[in-house]
């Protein structure tokens, strides 16, 4: 008769062990819940006979009955910079970072996750020396985009990732002074000179002012500032064509230089690309004795703005000439104001200069026009026209001759003294302001914003001098 059940009561204790039972006879279905207590499982269970055979921590694989420090980061052997590489850290590990020949980068996880924690320690005392840079990878140090500097000898931190708000967050310091790496601004654009521990960019035409990075100061009291000094200078206006002209003003002055604060800048910035625009000098050309000219007639021969930024300096007005807009001789207004100019000798009133600082800025960026010739046969033919204005004083009267150009004013900005912005001469034998101003019949020169000389001759036409091309200047500090 076939066998078909075997009692309980018919096998000995231990009888069927491991080996009587072929593998897969028994499954999980055949097992009533609880029916196998902790008391039935003497030995060890393999892990082959297990669906999940490990565990990870921190980031790592570790098998069931391995051994792991939770919590703990696991040092590695020495690194030691020699300047031609840096080192990528890995969550969970420690490092030993010896500078003692050269400074070094550690680039931290580009994409962590919440918990994960590196080490750091200055191994050979030398980080005051040689810096380690702690690259942030794309995420946040301290809840700050920038990347972090190690430079106090002795030096040890702690980072965790906690969120992509704070990113990587310092939770032991020990021997640290300031862990924000130092930053200066960086940017493109013009000519690049140096001067010390300062870049300058000049323009002397239309361009960009690329801004890539800013400094970090005062946050981080090592980097530079933020900031920047500028000087921006206008075309200056042409001393008018016609006899015995009023000389042309200067281009309009403005700058922030020298700041206060050691020169560290006055005038903030962003990462951002800034058009700049050089004014150009105002053209001189003929001027008709009669009719009067229209209105159309008072712009011609003004210097063009220059502009950085938020900062517009005005071009020079143009001097004045026998008539100008109906009245007569006047002066035009601008960042200086064009000199007054000729009338014949039966007219009672002296052609008034331009008005300077027009529109108005403060400081003043010029001053007006000198007055003009008046009518008067007394000794000789005496109708000359006034100075036109410069940026640090205003144009001179005519005398039985010309009046000269009113001074520019002088700025070391570039590293060494340049003067800007001086007064055109009016017409006939007088001097323009330094800074560019056009002698009696001369050009104002190119890129100080120099004004114009008037006409050098009594003949209506005899063409004054062109205004000068003006200038813009940004220094910043870099190192």
């Amino acid at each position: 008769m076939a066998l078909t059940k075997v009692t309980k009561s018919g096998i000995t204790d231990s009888a069927i062990d491991a080996d009587k039972i072929e593998d897969g006879t028994i499954v999980a279905a055949d097992i009533a819940p609880g029916t196998i207590t902790n008391a039935k499982l003497a030995g060890s269970i393999a892990n082959d006979k297990l669906a999940n055979s490990s565990i990870t921590v921190n980031g790592s694989s570790v098998s069931l009955g391995g051994s792991v420090s939770a919590g703990k980061v696991q040092w590695q052997s020495v690194v030691t910079a020699d300047g031609s590489t840096g080192t990528s850290a890995t969550a969970g590990k420690g490092y030993f970072i010896d500078t003692t020949s050269a400074a070094h980068t550690l680039t931290l996880p580009g994409s962590p996750s919440a918990g994960d924690t590196i080490a750091i320690k200055d191994y050979a005392g030398t980080f005051g020396t040689n810096a380690l840079t702690i690259a942030r990878n794309g995420n946040n140090i301290q809840g700050v985009a920038n990347d972090s500097q190690i430079s106090t000898n002795k030096a040890s931190v702690v980072l965790v990732y906690i969120d992509a708000t704070k990113g990587w967050l310092y939770t032991n310091e020990s021997n640290v002074a300031d862990l924000g790496k130092p930053l200066f601004t960086s940017a493109t654009g013009g000519t690049v000179t140096e001067s010390g521990d300062f870049k300058i960019h000049t323009f002397t035409g239309d361009g960009c002012f690329v801004v890539s990075e800013l400094g970090n100061s005062p946050t981080v009291p090592t980097g530079g500032p933020s900031n920047v000094d500028y000087l921006v200078v206008a075309g200056g206006g042409a001393g008018y064509s016609g006899a015995a002209s009023g000389g042309g003003g200067a281009g309009g002055y403005r700058t922030t230089f020298p700041s206060p604060g050691c020169n560290a800048g006055a005038f903030p910035i962003s990462t951002t690309t800034y058009p700049i625009t050089v004014g150009g000098g105002g053209p001189a050309g003929s001027f008709p004795v009669s009719p009067v000219p229209g209105p159309t007639v008072a712009t011609v021969g003004k210097g063009s703005d220059s502009v950085f930024s938020t900062i517009t300096s005005t071009g020079g007005g143009p001097g004045g000439s026998n008539y100008f807009c109906g009245v007569l001789g006047a002066g035009q207004p601008g960042g200086s104001g064009g000199g007054g100019g000729q009338i014949g000798p039966t007219q009672p009133t002296r052609p008034a200069g331009g008005t300077g600082n027009t529109p108005p800025v403060s400081p003043p960026q010029g001053n007006s026009g000198g007055l003009g010739a008046y009518g008067s046969l007394t000794g000789g033919f005496y109708q000359a026209g006034g100075g036109g204005g410069g940026a640090s004083c205003a144009g001179q009267n005519s005398t039985p001759e010309g009046g000269n150009g009113g001074a520019g004013s002088a700025n070391s900005i570039t590293g060494s003294p340049v003067t800007y912005s001086g007064g055109g001469a009016g017409g006939i034998n007088a001097t323009g302001g330094s800074g560019g101003g056009g002698n009696s019949g001369v050009n104002g020169t190119t890129n100080t914003g120099g004004g114009g000389g008037g006409s050098n001759t009594f003949d209506n036409a005899a063409l004054g001098g062109s205004g000068g091309k003006g200038i813009v200047i940004i220094r910043y500090k870099f190192q």
